[in-house]
C-alpha cells in the first residue's frame, strides 16, 4: 500500500500546513519573525555548506544523493521563508512582484547584459 506524496498547489496551501504543524506542536510561540529569520539563516548555511567547496562546474551537475540534500535544504529555506512571510502578513508572490518591477528598473538588459556589477555601479 503506497502512499501519495504530499503536494502543496499554492504558497497559501504550504502556509496553511506549517500553521497547521505549529499549532498542533505548540510550536507558534517560538515563531516571532526574530527566531524564524535565524532559523531561515541557519537553513541557508547548510545549502550554502553543500557547495562551499565544489568548484563552478562541480556545483553544476550534482549527482543524484547530494542533489536530494541539496533539494531538502531548499525545501527548509523556502518553508521558513513562507512561514515568516505569514507571520509578517506578507504576500510574498505580491512582494515579488513587486520586487521584479524595481529590478527591472534597476538593471535594463541594454546597460548591464553580460556584467555582474551592482545597479549603482554602472
Amino acid at each position: 500500500m503506497s502512499t501519495k506524496p504530499r503536494q502543496f498547489a499554492s504558497i497559501d496551501e504550504l502556509q496553511t500546513y506549517l500553521l497547521s504543524y505549529a499549532k498542533e506542536r505548540d510550536w507558534e510561540q517560538f515563531h516571532a519573525p526574530k527566531n524564524l529569520v535565524m532559523a531561515l539563516s541557519v537553513e541557508v548555511a547548510e545549502l550554502t555548506e553543500h557547495f562551499q567547496w565544489l568548484s563552478e562546474e562541480q556545483s553544476k551537475t550534482l549527482g543524484p544523493d547530494k542533489l536530494a540534500e541539496v533539494t531538502a535544504e531548499m525545501a527548509d529555506v523556502f518553508m521558513y521563508l513562507a512561514r515568516l512571510a505569514q507571520v509578517l502578513d506578507v504576500d510574498i508572490l505580491a512582494a515579488c512582484a513587486a520586487k521584479s518591477e524595481d529590478n527591472e528598473q534597476r538593471y535594463p538588459p541594454d546597460k548591464v547584459r553580460g556584467s555582474a556589477k551592482k545597479y549603482s555601479e554602472y
